[in-house]
């Protein structure tokens, strides 16, 4: 992992949520703010911490998730760049619910909580970006929850696939090459599934010849006909 110094104002600058601000209320967040530099592995956070901020991904990913008494994780989500975590447990000061580990070489902002409740008393549209930001975390895991409630396990696989497609480029035919952005493993326990079942559904969608499955990259050979499959 790379160790040079970072521009944490020209970095803060660039993403969404800080774009709007001054130089100097800028200035005044970047002062406020800390790298993280994670190996593939390495805890963030363990449940029952307390938060003193809240972060941003630059690069790399981080998995949230929790293990139950019977010792099994559940992977509650899967964060890439420029996607924040950890607002919602600062505004309540209550200990995280989950753990954070990276899954992959992460470099991370910590932008800590005085800075931010500073910002948001003095403007509205920077307290509107935030609760903006919570608002679609909130919808995701609704969707979630309606997903994991109606929808067949190879229903959920299937969702995950297109959702991947629709961020990859699309040849004649529907055909789709996508990446599985981590293991299969963490992708089984984020879709509620174990690893055995997730590899069954990808080999019975790869028998009914709508994807090809080659380790974590996958073909999606009709994104259509793969949308009807039952």
């Amino acid at each position: 992992m790379s160790t040079d110094k970072i521009d944490i104002p020209g970095l803060l600058s660039r993403m969404p949520l800080f774009g709007a601000l001054s130089p100097e209320d800028l200035a005044h967040m970047a002062a406020a703010t800390r790298e993280r530099r994670l190996q593939k592995g390495e805890r963030l956070f363990q449940r029952g911490e307390q938060p003193k901020g809240f972060f941003l991904i630059v690069w790399g990913q981080v998995k949230l998730a929790f293990t139950s008494a019977q010792g099994n994780e559940k992977v509650v989500e899967i964060l890439g760049p420029l996607q924040s975590f950890g607002e919602a447990v600062m505004f309540l000061d209550q200990p995280y619910p989950v753990l954070g580990e990276a899954l992959a070489d992460t470099l991370l902002l910590h932008i800590g909580s005085s800075a931010v409740f500073g910002q948001i008393e003095q403007d509205p549209r920077f307290a509107r970006k935030l609760l903006a930001g919570m608002s679609i975390r909130l919808h995701s895991m609704v969707r979630d929850v309606e997903s994991y409630a109606l929808r067949s396990s190879t229903q959920r696989v299937i969702g995950y696939l297109l959702q991947l497609a629709d961020s990859a480029p699309c040849a004649a035919g529907g055909r789709h090459e996508i990446e599985l952005p981590t293991s299969k493993q963490v992708i089984a326990s984020r879709l509620s599934l174990t690893p055995e079942t997730l590899s069954r559904i990808f080999h019975e969608l790869s028998d009914s010849g709508l994807i090809s499955v080659q380790g974590k990259h996958i073909v999606i050979l009709d994104a259509a006909k793969l949308a009807e499959h039952d």
